[in-house]
C-alpha cells in the first residue's frame, strides 16, 4: 500500500464527487430517512463500485501496452474534464424516493438508489484510470472509497449548508481542471514512456 498514491487519489474523487447525483441523493435520503443508515447504504454502494472500477483498471492495464493505457487514461481524464465541467445539477431528482420504514429498509434504499446512480459515474471512471495509471489497486482503491465514504458523511451531516457555501459550477471548475492536468501528465508519459 503506498500512501503517497492514497493521498493523490483521495482529493481527485472528493472533488468530482461532491457536486455529483449521489451526494445530492444521499443528501435527500438522509432528509427524509435515518442518517446513519443512508450513510451506510451509500458507503456499501460505494464499496462495490470501487472495487469493480478498480477491477476493471487492472484489467485494462494488463492487457494493453503501456503507451497504449497512458494515451487511453489521457483521453478519458480529458472527457471526464469536459464532462465534470458541463455536467447540470438536476440530478437531485433521482433521489426523490421516500424512505419511510426502519433502519435496514433505509440503508437498503439507499444502497440500491446510490449503486444504480454510480454507473458509469465520473467517479467510477477516474478510479478505473487511476488504477490503470498507478498500477496499485489496493491503494487506489482505498484512497477512492474512503474519499466516497467522506463525501457520503459530508452530505448526511451538512450537505445543504455546505452547498451554501461552495458554488457547484465552482467545484466541478476545479474538478475539470485537476482532470486536465491529469490528461496532461498522462500524455507526457505516454510520450516519454
Amino acid at each position: 500500500m503506498d500512501v503517497a498514491i492514497i493521498a493523490a487519489v483521495f482529493p481527485l474523487v472528493f472533488v468530482a464527487e461532491l457536486p455529483d447525483k449521489t451526494m445530492f441523493a444521499s443528501l435527500v435520503l438522509a432528509a427524509r430517512g435515518r442518517p446513519l443508515a443512508v450513510w451506510f447504504g451509500a458507503v456499501a454502494a460505494f464499496f462495490i463500485h470501487v472495487v469493480i472500477a478498480v477491477s476493471v483498471g487492472v484489467a485494462v492495464f494488463h492487457l494493453l501496452p503501456h503507451r497504449v493505457v497512458e494515451g487511453v487514461v489521457a483521453a478519458l481524464f480529458f472527457v471526464g474534464a469536459v464532462y465534470a465541467y458541463r455536467s447540470r445539477n438536476d440530478e437531485e431528482e433521482e433521489a426523490s424516493t421516500t424512505v419511510n420504514g426502519g433502519a435496514l429498509r433505509t440503508t437498503a434504499t439507499a444502497l440500491g438508489v446510490i449503486f444504480l446512480a454510480e454507473w458509469g459515474d465520473l467517479t467510477q471512471i477516474i478510479t478505473a484510470n487511476l488504477a490503470a495509471r498507478y498500477h496499485d489497486p489496493l491503494s487506489v482503491g482505498l484512497g477512492a472509497f474512503t474519499a466516497l465514504a467522506a463525501v457520503a458523511a459530508v452530505a448526511v451531516i451538512g450537505g445543504q449548508s455546505l452547498m451554501r457555501v461552495l458554488s457547484v459550477r465552482t467545484l466541478r471548475l476545479v474538478m475539470a481542471v485537476a482532470l486536465v492536468a491529469a490528461g496532461i501528465y498522462s500524455v507526457v508519459e505516454a510520450a516519454i514512456g
